[in-house]
This record gives C-alpha cells, structure tokens and sequence, in this order.
C-alpha cells in the first residue's frame, strides 16, 4: 500500500477555499482528517449537505439490517409455532386412535404406530393438520411403503365415512389452487382446539 505524502491542508473541489494549511498526510477534498475536515462537514453548505447523505445512508442500511432482523425473527417464530403445533396435533392422534389398527394395512394397534396424513402434509399445506386427513398408521405403512396410500384410500371411507371423505378431497383439491401461507394466529387458533380435544379424551 502507498503511502500518502504529506501535504499543506488546502481544500480542493467542493472544499475550495477551506484549510488551515498544515501539514498533514490523510485528506479529503485535501482536508486534513485530523484538522480541518470536520469543521468543514459541520460549517458549509457542501459538507452539510454530504453529511446529510451520509447519515441518510447509514439510517437507511440500519433500517434495512433491522427489517432482515425481524424479517429473520418472524419466519423462526412462525417455524417454532409449526412445530409446537403439529406436535399437539400429532400427539392427539395418537391418542385419538390407541387400539385402531393401523389406517392402511390392519395391522392391530401397537404403542409404536404414528400420526400419518393422507394427503402428504409437505404437498398439502392447509390440511396438514386436519383430523380427518391424519390416522394412527405402522411404522413400516408411513415410513418404508412411504404411506402406502392405495390401502389408505380403500380404508379411510370407513373410518370416517363417505361424506367426510368427499369433503376432505374436495379440500385438497382447492389446496392445489391456493398458495396457504400460514399465520401466527390461525396457528394459536389450531393449537388450542387441539389442546382442547386432548383435555376431552
């Protein structure tokens, strides 16, 4: 890096006519740093008017940095939200369907059977925590056969009967032309119901 020579502070361009003349290495507008810059800032018209868009920018970038901050605090509350949520949710399905066999294959009930979705949760977003749309499922059904919903179809009717089941579909297929973002409290409204039921079991 070069270094800067040391000359006599002597404004130069929009600093023209300031400048006590001593000798100084770091300048601008060859203000010396040290001496005569500051002063310059603060008394002309031009250094206001810099000064002015300087401190336009750094409050602009702090309200920018701010706004990715909260931005960044929101979708991490939303997740955490998601996640309690379906953790009340699932837990009442198990529960709800302690001693029914498993939705798609029969097989008996066993301690290990999980909360399984006939339409995907990850596909469909906004009855992913409908009741209808999730039963105790094996383990080998929901995780190995990723499902098995050709058994789950046959078997959901009955479990639910058939009008809940045209509704349910019906659901889904409005799914498919909405984009449901979720919000915090159509979350709270969810987890409390679910709460709400686990208390009635």
């Amino acid at each position: 890096m070069i270094e800067p020579k040391p000359k006599p502070c002597k404004g130069t361009g929009q600093a023209k006519g300031y400048g006590c003349g001593k000798i100084t290495k770091y300048r601008v507008y060859g203000l010396g740093k040290m001496c005569c810059y500051a002063n310059w800032l603060l008394t002309s018209e031009n250094g206001k008017i810099k000064l002015a868009k300087a401190e336009l920018k750094a409050t602009k970038e702090r309200r920018e940095l701010e706004a990715v901050k909260e931005e960044k605090k929101q979708r991490n509350g939303l997740a955490s939200l998601l996640k309690s949520v379906r953790d009340v949710c699932h837990k009442y399905i198990r529960l709800r369907d302690i001693g029914k066999p498993c939705i798609s294959c029969g097989e008996p009930y066993h301690k290990d059977h999980q909360a399984g979705h006939f339409y995907k949760a990850e596909l469909f977003s906004s009855i992913k925590f409908n009741e209808d749309n999730i039963h105790g499922q094996c383990v080998q059904c929901n995780i190995r056969r990723k499902g098995n919903e050709s058994e789950y179809r046959v078997r959901l009717p009955n479990r639910i009967g058939k009008e809940r089941f045209e509704n349910l579909n019906e659901i889904a297929a409005l799914d498919k032309q909405i984009n449901h973002k979720w919000d915090r409290e159509e979350l709270k409204r969810i987890r409390n119901y679910y709460n709400q039921k686990l208390k009635e079991l």
